[in-house]
């Protein structure tokens, strides 16, 4: 199944959910479609997309985040995570249940326990522990910054570190710092809830992910530059 059949498919069922709780349950729900970039390496095109959609009241939500990426005709990442979020502070969720990964060589499940909220001066901040099916540890933090620069262009700086508690040889992942990826979206809205941007992601390898990568003749470091829309409703 490629990644676009994916993407159509879960925002499918997310409208299908928004439009029954609209007319029959009068819970909240949000769909919201962070990134889907495109952009070209080593000849190939690349489709990459993160999103979440949440169902519930103030206090009490499920989740469900995605991530995707497609290279070529290869999909290269696909996790899923189904979350129980519960309001602690204002701005401030706990969130709890499972995460799956399908594309690795060795398929993982994880449990999940993190925090997500708008921190001071408004860094939206998403971060998770994980513990694996055999007892493994890995942790993931996530910072996204929005600059408005006009009431529609707005340029949002991005981070994402994760980390592990043990070498994973089969899927090429080794202790400590694994990876991060710092990237730049400058942001055109044509209305609040759908907006075209472009910017630059470098990706960087560290420690025995980076060594397990060398081995295998994969690459340490990527930059690259994209062009995506996000929206949301």
């Amino acid at each position: 199944m490629n990644t676009l059949r994916l993407i159509t498919i879960f925002i499918s069922l997310c409208a299908c959910v928004i439009q029954a709780g609209s007319k029959d349950d009068p819970l909240l729900t949000h769909l919201k479609v962070h990134q889907l970039d495109y952009f070209q390496d080593d000849n190939l095109d690349v489709f990459a997309f993160e999103a979440d959609f949440w169902i519930g009241k103030d206090l009490n939500k499920f989740w469900l985040k995605t991530e995707v990426e497609q290279v070529g005709s290869e999909t290269e990442e696909l996790e899923l995570q189904a979350l129980y979020s519960k309001a602690l502070y204002p701005y401030w969720d706990l969130q709890f249940g499972v995460r799956h990964d399908f594309q690795l060589a060795e398929e993982r499940t994880w449990a999940v326990i993190g925090l997500h909220g708008l921190s001071p001066y408004y860094f939206e901040i998403d971060s998770a522990i994980f513990v694996g099916d055999n007892g493994d540890l890995a942790a993931r933090f996530e910072a996204e910054y929005e600059m408005p620069i006009t009431q529609q262009w707005i340029l949002s700086p991005e981070l994402e570190v994760n980390f592990y508690g043990q070498d994973d040889p089969i899927n090429e992942i080794g202790s400590g710092l694994s990876d991060a990826s710092l990237g730049l979206r400058l942001r055109y809205e044509f209305v609040r809830e759908f907006a075209f941007y472009f910017g630059f992601e470098h990706k960087k390898k560290y420690g025995s992910t980076a060594d397990f990568a060398e081995l295998n003749d994969g690459e340490n470091e990527e930059n690259n530059f994209l062009v995506g829309i996000k929206f949301w409703f």
